[in-house]
């Protein structure tokens, strides 16, 4: 019996511990999450010779860029967002059922405690 506990308990620290230490190693390159940097260099360089009129083409021209990238990402943390919500509910079915079996194991195998 406190065998048991002391496992469950373990196993309870160690979820602990890996839902604290996430693995960024995935996040570190930049393009893979957010697409190629613009270099401000390229920037200047499309700028050169361009009139006022062109110049506010131009500006409005990455502002609605700017905007798709946006909604993209809206997209993508709505669907993390309900991807995880999806995790969490099956994580919580999961642990209800382990709950229920080490209950009926337990009075099994204790039937007087």
């Amino acid at each position: 019996m406190i065998q048991r506990q002391d496992r469950l308990k373990n196993l309870g620290s160690k979820v602990n511990q890996m839902a604290a230490t996430p693995n960024f190693s995935s996040f570190n390159n930049r393009d893979s999450l957010l697409g190629p940097n613009i270099k401000q260099g390229d920037i200047i360089s499309r700028t050169n010779g361009l009139k006022n009129h062109g110049l506010v083409g131009f500006l409005w021209q990455i502002m609605q860029e700017q905007d798709e990238d946006l909604e993209k990402l809206e997209e993508t943390i709505t669907s993390t967002k309900h991807i995880a919500l999806a995790v969490n509910e099956k994580l919580n079915l999961h642990t209800r059922l382990l709950v229920a079996s080490f209950t009926d194991v337990f009075s099994i195998f204790f039937p007087f405690s």
